[in-house]
């Protein structure tokens, strides 16, 4: 049976690492997911889902529909804005927006430095900074998030639910979503084929 990455934080929490689906996992919402965690302590926990890209909406359409920008100027976004990938990060607040990044931008009250490479920022201060070319060097948007209550997330994990495996920035800004899954277990030395369809839950 596969466990859990031996890649303990020495916390015992896991803010900054990949959740990685099982192939077992009974929520199939979160089937060959790989979440990144952006907040992880014994109040529970909060991911964004990186591989699920919602491939009908583009960045230039979410900012002409918040009228960040005029739907006649956006031809005018920075070729780095429109290439940035829109993913289901998960079933909660579906309608809000979260902004991974990277750590080269900081907006005041607005920014969660996660690690040293990736910073979290919800506000849309960062989209209007992104539109005028001023925003991070790196970024994913993600509608929604995924949380757990308490002590849930632990309780998956021990169910053989997930593997984690400390974060890589450019696994989360890589475009090509389609193989997430597999490099993010690649990174565990872990071949998708090997799996057991059968183990673990959720």
């Amino acid at each position: 049976m596969l466990k859990p990455s031996p890649h303990e934080p020495d916390d015992g929490f896991l803010d900054g690492h990949f959740l990685i689906a099982m192939p077992g996992m009974e929520d199939q919402r979160f089937a060959s997911t790989v979440v990144f965690l952006c907040a992880h302590s014994p109040d529970g926990a909060m991911g964004l889902t990186i591989n699920q890209p919602v491939p009908e909406v583009t960045f230039q359409d979410l900012l002409s529909q918040l009228e960040i920008v005029p739907e006649d100027d956006a031809i005018h976004v920075p070729e780095a804005a429109k290439r940035i990938q829109i993913n289901r990060g998960g079933p909660v607040e579906t309608g809000r927006g979260f902004v991974l990044h990277s750590a080269d931008y900081f907006s005041d009250n607005a920014t969660l430095p996660i690690d040293d490479h990736i910073s979290l920022t919800a506000s849309l201060d960062i989209l209007r900074d992104i539109a005028r070319g001023a925003g991070p060097q790196e970024a994913m948007l993600a509608l929604g998030y995924a949380g757990w209550a308490p002590g849930q997330l632990e309780q998956e994990i021990q169910a053989n639910g997930w593997l984690h495996c400390p974060a890589r920035a450019d696994l989360i800004f890589d475009a090509e979503a389609a193989d997430k899954y597999k490099r993010a277990l690649a990174l565990l030395g872990v071949d998708v084929s090997r799996l057991s369809g059968t183990a673990g839950h959720a």
